[in-house]
This record gives C-alpha cells, structure tokens and sequence, in this order.
C-alpha cells in the first residue's frame, strides 16, 4: 500500500506489518478497505487500543477496549460491546485491531 509516498507493508490479510508505520491517513485508507467512514467514536477506540499497546507490547482484547469504552462514551458494558461491533460490523481483529495499526492476532478470542 503506498501512501504520501510511502510504501507501507501489509501481510496477506491487509493488517500492517510494521504497526509503527501506523498514522491518520494509513488508518484511513485501512478504514477505506473495510468499506468503513470513521468518527470520533472510532479515533477514540485506536487512540486507547494503541496506547495500551504501546504501554503493554500487547494488543488489548475486547474486554479491554470496551472497558474503556464504558469510560470514554459514559455507558454500560452491554452498550459498550455494541456499540463496538457496530463501528467495526465484521469484528474487532478483522476491523478494530487492522485500522487500528495492530498486526493480526493469532488464536485469540475475539470475545
């Protein structure tokens, strides 16, 4: 994928092989391949996701993020988990964890 004269390196899956080539416009054009317009609800989830795997080496699983969640947009856990799969409707590793910069989670739970 090449981007403002980038090349940015993609496994077969289409998630990032470097996820510190991660910015706003690699989002975007992530986003744009998953057919997916992002909001602010969805820039706040990448925010927290790539922190947390800045601050732990690891990506956060569902429970994580929308724990987060529950904070950030003041609602419930049952809203939260959701609302989640409403920004990302075919899943969090295949949307959320891709846009998002991270590298595909292998046997990993989506929960």
């Amino acid at each position: 994928m090449h981007i403002n004269n980038k090349e940015i390196e993609l496994d077969t899956e289409g998630y990032l092989t470097h996820p510190e080539d991660w910015d706003k416009d690699v989002a975007l054009k992530l986003a744009e391949s998953e057919n997916i317009i992002l909001t602010n609800e969805h820039w706040s989830i990448f925010n927290f996701m790539r922190a947390y795997y800045n601050e732990n080496g690891v990506i956060p699983d569902v429970r994580h993020t929308t724990k987060q969640m529950v904070i950030d947009f003041n609602i419930d856990k049952k809203s939260a988990k959701s609302k989640l799969f409403g920004l990302f409707p075919y899943g969090y590793v295949k949307q959320a964890c891709k846009i998002s910069g991270m590298k595909r989670p292998r046997g990993w739970s989506t929960g």
